[in-house]
Order: C-alpha cells, then structure tokens, then sequence
C-alpha cells in the first residue's frame, strides 16, 4: 500500500498534509511518496521535512522527483528512504551515483525499454499509468490489466502499479503479479484517509 501525497488535493478535503499521512499508514499504508510537482525547492524540502516527522520510522518516506531535496532532507537529520523517478528526471544511473547505495531508487515506466533501462539500477519500479488520471497530466496512456501484468511478469524487480487505481482494482492487480498498488486521490481526497487506506489494503488482502 503506497500511499502519494497531493498536497493541494489534501487540503481541499480538509486535510493538513502530516496528519493525512499518519491516519493513512494508522489505516495499512505501508510506503509514502511526497509529490508536489510545482512546489519550489524549499517549499518542497519542509513539506518532506514534515511528512518525515509524522510517519513511523517502518514506514519509507520517498521524494519524488528531486534527488536535491532527498540529500537536503537526509543532511537535515529526516529520515527519508530515497527518491522516485520519472522519465524525464535524472536518470536511474545518475541518481544511484549521487544517492550512494544505500538510498531507495523507484522509476516509473509504462514500456519494456523504459523497464530495461531503469532495472539495473533502481530497487523497485513504478508501472503505469493503469487508467487515466486527472493527478498527472502528463502520464503516458493507459496501459490496463493485460499490459500492466504483461510488465509486472517481465520485471526483474518489485513492482507497484499506479494510476486511477480504487478498491476494487487492488485484488485484480495483485492477482496479475504486481507487487504493490499506489493511490493518489483515493486516500489523499476523502474524508477519513484511514478508513480509506484500510479499505484499499483489506481489498488488497483478498487478491492473494
């Protein structure tokens, strides 16, 4: 259960973004992304200061995007996994050099050669997107079970699906092979993050 954070669409439910994420992970997220796509460096690094502050020590904190802000944040004492990548960010290759071996690399991918250039060098991939999403304009199109599963089979390494995904989706999808399910809205957007979260990994459960 990976949990991205949206900051703009926590606060239109209500929300402050460290109090989201604890009742998420108190609900069965297991991972958490801090995405803010437009928010400037600084901005960026106290929300991610934030974040870490307010999520268990087992849970991973993953920047998205900026290996900047994933160094300023460790060289502040937070305690941050790694970073996630997107295919027009560093490179997987660049990144493992400036993080060193210890830091978490994620890639999103939606092709085979996407997936075979990332794969020697990240700890685990991001597939999709599964359907449309309005969370990331520029998502590459919907790949859908068949093609999801086609990728999750081939992958050398964990897998996380992501992408318009709901409760119903998360059986089906662990069903197909992937490792992990990410959500955006569906937890970041509601009422009760945590009902929503436990929801989403009870559903998860039944697709063993």
């Amino acid at each position: 259960m990976y949990l991205v954070t949206d900051a703009a669409i926590a606060t239109r439910a209500g929300h402050r973004l460290p109090d989201l994420v604890a009742a998420a992970v108190a609900g069965g997220v297991t991972a958490v992304q801090v995405r803010e796509k437009h928010a400037p460096a600084r901005a960026f690094l106290d929300t991610v200061l934030a974040v870490a502050a307010a999520t268990p020590p087992h849970v991973p904190v993953i920047v998205n995007d900026r290996v900047d802000v994933y160094l300023a944040a460790r060289a502040a004492g937070a305690a941050v996994a790694g970073v996630h990548l997107g295919q027009s960010d560093l490179p997987a290759s660049i990144a493992r050099t400036l993080i060193g071996p210890g830091g978490v690399i994620g890639v999103s991918v939606s092709t085979d050669a996407e997936m075979r250039e990332a794969s020697p060098h990240a700890d685990y991939l991001g597939i999709g997107p599964y359907r449309a999403t309005s969370t990331k304009p520029d998502a590459a199109n919907p790949l859908g079970l068949r093609a999801t599963g086609r990728l999750a089979a081939a992958s050398t390494l964990p897998v996380v699906a992501i992408g318009g995904i709901t409760a119903t989706d998360a059986p089906v999808l662990r069903a197909a092979g992937v490792s992990g399910i990410a959500v955006v809205s569906a937890v970041c957007g509601v009422s009760d993050p945590s009902v929503a979260a436990a929801s989403l990994r009870s559903a998860w459960e039944t697709g063993r």
